[in-house]
C-alpha cells in the first residue's frame, strides 16, 4: 500500500512522500534526486537552479549529463525537513514562517545560498526580515525559536543568527519587563483592586509575580544546557548583575539535578510561563551537567548562595566530579564562609574511609577562607558597605568552625592528625578566645581514651592556653585527660591573669581619690567584662589585711629593740646586783598593752614567752 504523508504546506505544492522518498505531482519526469539525511527528492532542476546557488554549481560540475543527476547534501543544517520547506518555495509555494522552524528554514537557505543573486525575493531575505521584525522584539518568540532550533540543528548555539536572539535575550532580561512583548501581559505596573493586572485599563487576570530580577529564569531553563551555556555567557558580557546570573544557575540546576530540591525552597514549578507550554530538555548527564554549572559559577558573597553551594558540593561528592571543577566549587564556598552553617557544612563522608564525614574537603575550604581575608570580595547584599569580612562575620566563622570542630570531635574513626589539621586550618591570628578550641579537643579526648601520651601532648600544643577565659582555666585545672604539663601551664596563664587583672584594679584604686564616679563606674564595668570583680574584691580585702598586720609588726620590732636595750643595761647593773624587778614588770605590760590590739593572736604569744624566760633568767 502507497502511503503518502504530506508536510507543511506540501498539499499546495504538489509534494507527497512514499517511504523514504519524496515527489512533486507534476507532468514533467524528474531529471534531479537530492538526497539529504537518508530521504530522497525526485525534483526538476530548473525550479532548483533558479533559487539554490549551491544546487546550481552541482548542477554545473556534472557536466550535463543525461541521465537523472543524483547529489548528497551531507551537513544541511536544517535536515530533510528544512530541505523540504526550500525544495517548496523554489516551486513556489508559500512557505509560512512561524517562531519554531524560523531558524530552521534561515539555517537551510543560506546552506542552499538562496540569496538575491539569484533571486529579489529569495527565501533567505525574507526569513532575515522576519526574524529581525518579528523575532527579536518579542521575548516569547525568542525563547520559542531558540528552543525550536534545538531539535533540528545540532551546535544550533553557535550559529551567527542565534547569537542575535541570545542578545536579543540578554538586553531584555536587564530591561523593564513592561517594555516589551509577551512579559508586559505578565509584569504590567498596573493593578486591579484584585490585585491582576490591567492592560488599557482591561482586566487580564494576570497575576503580578516576585518584584526581583528572577522572572526569566523558569524560561531559559527550557534549553538545553549547551544553549543556556550560551546564553548565561552572552548575559555575562551585556553586564547582567552576577546574582541574577547565579540565580539563573540555581534554578537551572535545581531542575535537573535531583538531590538538590530541598535547597530549592520550593520556587521551582510555581512560576508559570512558555517553557511549561512547550518542550523539555531531553534527560542530561548530571555528572558532566554538574561540572559545566561549576565553570559559570560567579565569585560572589549571598547567604542562598552559599547554600545552594553546600548542597551542590555534596552532590557533586556523589557524582564523583573532577578533582578540578570540585576545587573551584571549595574555593567559591570559601569566599563566603560567614553565611554557612553547621548543618551545611556536615557533609556526609562518601568515600571508602569510615570517617562519619568529609573532613578534607571543609579543611580546603577553612584554607581557602583562611588565604583570601585580603581580597576585595564584593557582597549580594546591597547594604554591605564593607566588601571585606568585617569583625562581626569573622566571630560568626569562628564560632561556626568551633562548633564544627565539636560536632565531628566524637567520630571515634577520626584519627588525631586529622583532628589537629582541622584546628590548625584556621589561623590563630584570626581568633580573639580558644574557648571553643579548647573544648572541641576535650570533646576528642574523652571520645579517645586509648590516645598515646605524645597525640595528647600534639593536640594540646595547638591551643593557646593565654586566650582561654576564666571558667575555661578553671575547668582546664581540673580536667583529668589533659597532660600534667599543660595543667601547669594553664595555672601560669591564669595566675597572670589575675595578677595583671589585680595590678590594674589597684593602679585604679591607688588614684581614686583623683578621679570622678563616672571614670568609676567605666573601671568597673572593665573588670565586669573581664570577669575579675569578685577576685578583685577579695584580694582588696586581704591587701588591706596584710597592711594593718605589716604596721603591727613594724610596731613589735621598734618595741623589741627598745627591751633588748634596757636588757643589756640591767644585765651590766646586775652584776652589782642591782635588779629592780617591779621594772621588768612595767615593760611586760606596756609590751602586752601595745600588742594587745594586734588582730592575730598567734604573732602576740610568742613574744610574751619570750619576754617571760628573760625575766626568770634575771631573777
Amino acid at each position: 500500500m502507497m502511503a503518502e504523508e504530506a508536510g507543511e504546506g506540501a498539499g499546495r505544492a504538489g509534494f507527497y512522500r512514499r517511504g523514504n522518498e519524496w515527489f512533486c505531482s507534476t507532468l514533467l519526469q524528474s531529471d534531479i534526486i537530492v538526497k539529504v539525511e537518508g530521504i530522497l527528492f525526485h525534483l526538476h532542476k530548473f525550479p532548483l537552479i533558479s533559487k539554490c546557488g549551491k544546487i546550481a554549481r552541482l548542477v554545473e560540475d556534472a557536466h550535463d549529463s543525461k541521465d537523472n543527476m543524483q547529489y548528497e547534501l551531507v551537513g544541511c543544517p536544517g535536515g530533510h525537513e528544512g530541505f523540504c520547506i526550500a525544495a517548496r518555495f523554489c516551486y513556489g509555494a508559500k512557505v509560512e514562517l512561524t517562531q519554531n522552524n524560523a531558524l530552521l528554514v534561515y539555517c537551510t537557505a543560506e546552506y542552499l545560498e538562496m540569496t538575491e543573486e539569484y533571486d529579489n525575493d529569495n527565501l533567505l531575505n525574507m526569513v532575515q526580515s522576519f526574524i529581525h521584525k518579528t523575532i527579536l522584539r518579542s521575548w516569547e518568540d525568542c525563547i520559542l525559536t531558540l528552543q525550536g532550533c534545538q531539535k533540528f540543528i545540532p551546535k544550533a548555539e553557535n550559529l551567527p543568527v542565534v547569537h542575535k536572539c541570545l542578545d536579543a535575550l540578554s538586553v531584555m532580561a536587564c530591561t523593564d519587563p513592561s517594555l516589551f512583548g509577551w512579559p508586559m501581559l505578565l509584569y504590567g505596573s498596573l493593578q486591579s483592586p484584585e490585585g491582576s493586572i490591567l492592560w488599557n485599563g482591561i482586566n487580564t487576570g494576570a497575576r503580578i509575580r516576585s518584584k526581583i530580577s528572577n522572572w526569566w529564569f523558569e524560561d531559559v531553563s527550557c534549553f538545553n544546557y549547551p544553549m543556556f551555556k550560551k546564553l548565561m555567557e552572552t548575559m555575562s558580557k551585556r553586564g547582567i548583575r552576577p546574582e541574577n546570573i547565579a540565580g539563573a544557575l540555581m534554578y537551572y540546576a535545581r531542575k535537573y539535578l535531583p538531590g538538590l530540591d530541598r535547597w530549592q525552597g520550593g520556587q521551582v514549578g510555581k512560576l508559570r510561563s512558555i517553557a511549561s507550554l512547550s518542550m523539555m530538555p531531553a534527560a542530561v548527564d548530571q555528572k558532566a551537567l554538574a561540572e559545566s554549572i561549576i565553570e559559570l559559577l560567579p565569585n560572589k558573597k549571598g547567604k542562598s548562595y552559599c547554600r545552594f553551594l553546600l548542597g551542590l558540593l555534596r552532590l557533586s561528592i556523589i557524582l564523583d566530579i573532577e578533582q578540578s571543577c570540585k576545587e573551584t566549587l571549595e574555593r567559591i564556598i570559601g569566599l563566603q564562609l560567614e553565611y554557612a552553617t553547621l548543618d551545611g557544612l556536615l557533609v556526609p563522608n562518601f568515600s571508602g574511609s569510615d570517617n562519619l564525614y568529609d573532613t578534607d574537603c571543609i579543611e580546603r575550604i577553612i584554607r581557602h577562607f583562611s588565604s583570601i581575608q585580603n581580597l576585595n570580595i564584593a557582597s549580594f547584599s546591597p547594604t554591605s558597605s564593607d566588601p571585606a569580612i568585617s569583625s562581626n562575620h569573622l566571630n560568626n566563622v569562628t564560632k561556626l568552625i568551633d562548633n564544627y570542630l565539636a560536632e565531628v570531635a566524637p567520630d571515634v574513626n577520626l584519627k588525631a592528625q586529622k583532628m589537629w589539621s582541622l584546628v590548625e586550618a584556621f589561623p590563630e591570628s584570626l581568633r580573639t578566645s580558644d574557648d571553643g578550641v579548647y573544648r572541641a579537643v576535650d570533646i576528642y579526648l574523652k571520645e579517645h581514651p586509648w590516645l598515646l601520651d605524645d597525640e595528647r601532648e600534639k593536640l594540646c600544643s595547638i591551643i593557646n592556653w593565654a586566650k582561654l577565659s576564666i571558667d575555661a582555666c578553671t575547668h582546664a585545672t581540673q580536667n583529668e585527660r589533659l597532660p600534667l604539663r599543660r595543667v601547669f601551664q594553664v595555672l601560669f596563664f591564669e595566675q597572670m591573669q589575675l595578677r595583671s587583672a589585680l595590678s590594674n584594679y589597684l593602679h585604679n584604686f591607688d588614684n581614686e581619690n583623683n578621679v570622678t564616679s563616672p571614670v568609676n563606674e567605666s573601671t568597673g564595668e572593665i573588670l565586669q567584662r573581664d570577669g575579675f570583680v569578685s577576685v578583685i574584691r577579695e584580694r582588696q580585702h586581704l591587701r588591706t589585711d596584710v597592711e594593718l598586720l605589716q604596721a603591727k609588726v613594724r610596731d613589735l620590732e621598734l618595741e623589741f629593740l627598745s627591751i633588748k636595750q634596757k636588757i643589756g643595761k640591767f644585765s651590766q647593773s646586775s652584776k652589782v646586783g642591782c635588779i629592780h624587778l617591779p621594772l621588768i614588770k612595767d615593760f611586760n605590760s606596756d609590751i602586752i598593752e601595745s600588742a594587745g590590739s594586734n588582730p592575730r593572736r598567734s604573732t602576740e604569744k610568742p613574744h610574751a614567752s619570750h619576754r617571760s624566760s628573760h625575766a626568770r633568767r634575771i631573777s
